[in-house]
């Protein structure tokens, strides 16, 4: 295994040749892409906790990047994207989901009404945490005409505590002996199952639609 401070070395090389900000743009764009652009109804855990933890792990490896411009970037593109996301369902409603999703899709739709009806104003915070809620709850928040003030508020109050949160405890697990030596590797492991997985729900939610043009 590298010394620590030889990997810190190799990766100050290559977000030197990359440059970091980049780096940051690519993190807050796929996080702000999973419900402001609905990506992560296929690619759920690219962008959502995993990416959060591994950037954190990889910034606390590479001096060039700073931890509080990562979160504060990070919560602010998870406010955005679910802003988004309750404006789309607002105006576009029900119908649009229903054009869009295939019968996997739909099921998982249901179970999100159920939570949101079931949760309110909790629902919106609680979703960032729930991969099949984090995508849906904006969406149904907007359909179901939420007021627009305790939306605002409680996308607030998830976006802190996921976005910042999870891109810190990323960032302070590195203080345990042996993980930031490893960051790099463990955050490419994180990257490339999320893409596996990813792949596999397209196909399965493109399978099902083909299966059940109708529904």
């Amino acid at each position: 295994m590298l010394h620590a401070s030889a990997l810190d070395g190799q990766m100050a090389d290559l977000f030197s040749q990359v440059g970091v900000a980049v780096f940051y743009l690519v993190v807050w764009g796929l996080v702000f892409a999973g419900t402001g652009l609905f990506v992560g109804a296929f690619i759920p855990f690219i962008t959502g906790d995993s990416l959060l933890f591994a950037s954190g792990l990889v910034t606390a490896a590479t001096p060039e990047l700073s931890v509080w411009i990562l979160a504060l970037g990070v919560g602010i593109a998870a406010f955005i994207g679910d802003q988004v996301g309750f404006i789309l369902g607002r105006h576009l409603g029900r119908p649009y989901l229903d054009r869009k999703s295939g019968p996997r899709m739909k099921k998982i739709i249901a179970r999100v009404e159920k939570f949101y009806n079931s949760y309110g104003w909790w629902s919106v915070v609680i979703a960032r945490f729930i991969p099949w809620a984090r995508v849906f709850v904006p969406w149904v928040a907007g359909i179901g005409k939420m007021n627009y003030f305790k939306f605002l508020t409680s996308n607030f109050v998830g976006a802190l505590a996921w976005g910042v949160g999870l891109t810190l405890v990323g960032y302070y697990a590195a203080s345990i002996p042996g993980v930031k030596a490893a960051a790099y590797v463990i955050a490419g492991f994180f990257i490339t199952a999320s893409i596996i997985f990813s792949i596999r729900t397209w196909i399965l939610e493109r399978r099902d639609r083909k299966q059940n043009p109708a529904n």
